[in-house]
């Protein structure tokens, strides 16, 4: 009888074990498929876009060339601004790297994972001046790129997901074994003067594009 009554025991804790661990498993799995979700929803857009203002021009007399400031405003894929960057350069001839992962159709229609989608990154900006050459980084590599980090969530799987795209960026060989149809960086210039604004929009086919525009009338003269 008490061997009976012991061996219910160990069965009902046994059962309520394994209900508590597939308990956790499902809850796990739902968790990963929301931020999923959410990683997708980001990576959905056809595009990415910046905003390009001089906040500062003058000349360095100590090199006679000139120093100019500028302000870097990038807009998430929902159309959000993000924390505005500034960077300080000798000269105003200015570079902008961006980089377009895309992969394979077959994939896009499956879907699978991160592969499904493309991402378009503003990487880095930079002046070319032989070994004076100043380069100031917009995105960092094997982090969660600015716009795309779900707002909110501190998340292992987010981080993994990611760390799987840079694996796919970054090395030769992981993008032919995943899939990757191209992983394609461009990098054009422009001369960056006082009372414009510059647009610098990463488009569907990865060319990335400057245009610029004067300054409303409105706001010349004025501290915004």
């Amino acid at each position: 009888m008490k061997l009976s009554k012991i061996f219910n025991t160990l069965l009902t804790l046994l059962v309520v074990a394994a209900l508590l661990s597939a308990g956790f498993w499902i809850n796990r799995w739902l968790e990963e498929n929301r931020i999923l979700r959410k990683v997708i929803e980001r990576l959905s857009a056809q595009s990415r876009v910046a905003e390009v203002l001089v906040t500062k021009s003058e000349l360095d007399e100590t090199n006679s060339k000139i120093k100019t400031t500028i302000k870097f405003l990038e807009y998430d894929p929902k159309g959000n601004s993000l924390p505005a960057k500034y960077f300080t350069f000798q000269g105003n001839i200015i570079q902008f790297q961006s980089l377009v992962i895309r992969f394979e159709d077959k994939l896009v229609r499956a879907g699978d994972r991160l592969r499904g989608k493309s991402a378009y990154l503003f990487m880095k900006a930079f002046v070319l001046d032989g070994k004076e050459t100043q380069s100031f980084e917009i995105t960092s590599a094997h982090e969660i790129p600015s716009g795309y980090k779900i707002p909110g969530e501190k998340s292992e799987f987010e981080m993994k997901l990611w760390k799987e795209f840079w694996n796919y960026a970054l090395d030769p060989r992981a993008r032919k074994r995943s899939g990757v149809k191209n992983a394609q960086i461009e990098a054009p210039g422009s001369m960056f003067l006082p009372g414009s604004i510059y647009t610098l929009q990463i488009e569907h086919d990865g060319g990335l594009r400057i245009d610029n525009h004067p300054i409303p009338e409105i706001l010349k003269g004025e501290k915004v």
